[in-house]
């Protein structure tokens, strides 16, 4: 067995604050019932990892900014100010000042629901570290349609202007929860593009999944893509095998991958689990299966690497 503390891993994508709220009496530290914890994270050896703030549709829409704050909130009280190792990275040039004990944890936004067309609430996010937002979660709202709204619109204009904002502040447009039309549209508007957490639809012909167009127009602008964990994005059923995270990967470096692709997890977001991936703890045994396949140098790459190339 290798020893995967040498590829240090960042994670694109993860669901902790959303339980979190559901359940503020959780610990981070060592919680059954959170697939990200920081033992966890110590045992995998990751070095990033983001944190999504997400809103449940369910919740009204006039109290979905305030949840996106108590999410906030319990992001600084139950993950970054207990634990010294863990800092909350705000500016992507903080990533390079981590030390080597130092765990980054990056803030990102699915879904612009809460903020509705209000710049200012925009700002507030940005002010407190939001450093990557998705348009969309899969509907449609003022921004964009999502990649389940059988619209099938673009961007409108206030999802121009938001964009826009991000390419001011350095933040990153996320394409994993938009329809196709608003995937291309951002291809044209953002200067940092990122798909935090999407698999090959060649594979697996799922509306979540980037087909071989977007995925290639990613790669050639060396913009990163995170395979996703998910059973039902992986194999299209509610069963997956490490073998079938290898497929896509494999793919998606057929087609000029090599150097954009990571791994974006949604672990605390998914209610199914990869056979032997069931929380971030298990991530050695994804590097043990990929090293069967793959050189150290091209593991690095997918683990960090390739992120950290893309982002500005």
């Amino acid at each position: 067995m290798k020893k995967n503390m040498q590829f240090p891993l960042i994670d694109t994508h993860c669901d902790v604050l959303l339980k979190l709220w559901m359940n503020p009496q959780l610990s981070f530290y060592d919680s059954d019932e959170l697939d990200v914890n920081l033992q966890r994270l110590h045992h995998a050896g990751i070095k990033v990892q983001c944190f999504a703030l997400f809103v449940e549709p369910f919740v009204k829409q006039e109290l979905t900014f305030q949840t996106v704050l108590e999410q906030i909130r319990l992001f600084h009280q139950k993950v970054v100010r207990p634990y010294p190792e863990i800092k909350h990275v705000k500016s992507w040039e903080e990533l390079s000042e981590l030390k080597a004990n130092e765990i980054g944890a990056i803030l990102t936004l699915e879904g612009m629901d809460a903020v509705g067309t209000d710049e200012e609430k925009h700002q507030i996010l940005i002010e407190q570290g939001v450093l990557s937002v998705g348009l969309t979660w899969n509907h449609a709202n003022l921004c964009a349609d999502g990649a389940k709204e059988s619209r099938g619109a673009g961007l409108t204009d206030f999802g121009r202007s938001v964009v826009k904002r991000h390419n001011d502040h350095k933040i990153l447009t996320d394409v994993s929860h938009l329809s196709e039309r608003g995937f291309w549209d951002v291809m044209d508007e953002s200067e940092y593009v990122i798909a935090s957490h999407s698999n090959a639809a060649s594979i697996c012909p799922h509306p979540r999944n980037l087909n071989d167009d977007q995925a290639k127009a990613l790669f050639k602008q060396k913009r990163y893509m995170g395979i996703v964990f998910f059973p039902e994005f992986l194999t299209g059923r509610d069963d997956a095998e490490l073998s079938n995270i290898i497929r896509h990967i494999d793919y998606l470096c057929s087609i000029g991958g090599e150097k954009s692709i990571g791994f974006g997890s949604d672990f605390d977001g998914i209610s199914k689990h990869v056979t032997q991936l069931s929380h971030a703890g298990d991530y050695p045994r994804l590097l043990d299966e990929l090293s069967k396949y793959y050189s150290d140098d091209q593991i690095n790459d997918f683990c960090s690497r390739n992120f950290l190339r893309s982002i500005p």
